[in-house]
């Protein structure tokens, strides 16, 4: 059955950076080669931190200028929120990181899954777990928080499943439908696809929900010569309320999210077939 189609195809080099608009990725096991490839670590704290912690990040841009051939961290190029620019294996780059972040921390690539001290969790901001949980999320006191359970339990103890640095699943798909949506339920935000951060932006979907790829949970997908399985809805979190580029700090994306999508905005995708997607490639639900 036709779904849809991939207008867009993103990578993101480090993780919490602005990143790259790609015309093919050839997607493997653990997602788009290079994606993620990278992460900031907490100094203070501990743990490996994205933008929920760190927001500078979001206004930090990263690309490959050679594309990398595996899911490993090749050298990637940083450009900071100043225009100057730095390369992931320059001897100064945590100096530099922590001049534009303004708090201790350093640059890592990925670590074998079994490096699992380099994966837990740093120390919590607050003592009070629902007031971090909160912050975390965006909610406020009588928002509902998402629904953790439907998460791999490692992600308790783990910033990110070990081996990765992906939030949860190697692969985020969003429509623009489903911005669309959003826009027009408030119009004096801008759900910019910046601000969501997919891997595989969907558009001219067959359907006529309000939030298309929602109906995808569950399903297998072929896209271009890869397969995947669509795993979960994404709860979204503070992040997509943060000041960016041209973007402004607007916390009245997530009282949209919360009112209008249950808080989430696109779903959650794991590699069953690797194979290439291409722009342009049609969504086909097989299963």
């Amino acid at each position: 059955m036709h779904f849809g189609t991939i207008s867009k195809i993103f990578r993101y080099p480090v993780k919490s950076m602005g990143g790259e608009v790609l015309s093919v990725a050839d997607v493997g096991v653990k997602g788009i080669p290079g994606d993620r490839a990278w992460a900031v670590r907490d100094e203070v704290r501990g743990g490996i931190r994205g933008a929920k912690r760190f927001p500078q990040l979001m206004d930090m841009r990263a690309h490959y200028e050679t594309p990398p051939a595996s899911a490993d961290s090749a050298p990637a190029q940083i450009q900071f929120a100043d225009g100057t620019t730095a390369v992931t294996g320059d001897v100064d780059i945590n100096e530099k990181l922590t001049a534009a972040i303004g708090s201790p921390v350093s640059l890592w690539p990925l670590l074998p899954s079994d490096a699992l001290d380099h994966y837990r969790r740093g120390k919590p901001e607050s003592d009070d777990m629902v007031a971090e949980l909160r912050a975390m999320f965006g909610r406020e006191d009588d928002e509902p928080l998402p629904d953790l359970s439907v998460f791999p339990e490692e992600l308790i103890e783990f910033e990110s499943p070990p081996g990765t640095y992906f939030d949860a699943y190697p692969i985020l798909m969003l429509s623009a439908a489903s911005l669309q949506t959003m826009q027009n339920r408030n119009q004096e935000a801008s759900f910019d696809v910046r601000r969501f951060r997919p891997n595989f932006l969907l558009s001219d979907v067959t359907s006529s929900h309000a939030f298309p790829e929602v109906e995808l949970v569950g399903r297998t997908v072929k896209i271009g010569t890869a397969v995947l399985k669509v795993t979960l809805h994404c709860p979204r979190c503070v992040m997509t309320t943060h000041g960016f580029s041209d973007l402004p700090r607007d916390t009245s994306i997530m009282r949209s999210l919360v009112k209008d999508a249950g808080g989430s905005l696109g779903v959650y995708a794991e590699i069953v077939t690797p194979g290439q997607v291409r722009a342009g490639d049609a969504v086909e639900v097989i299963q």
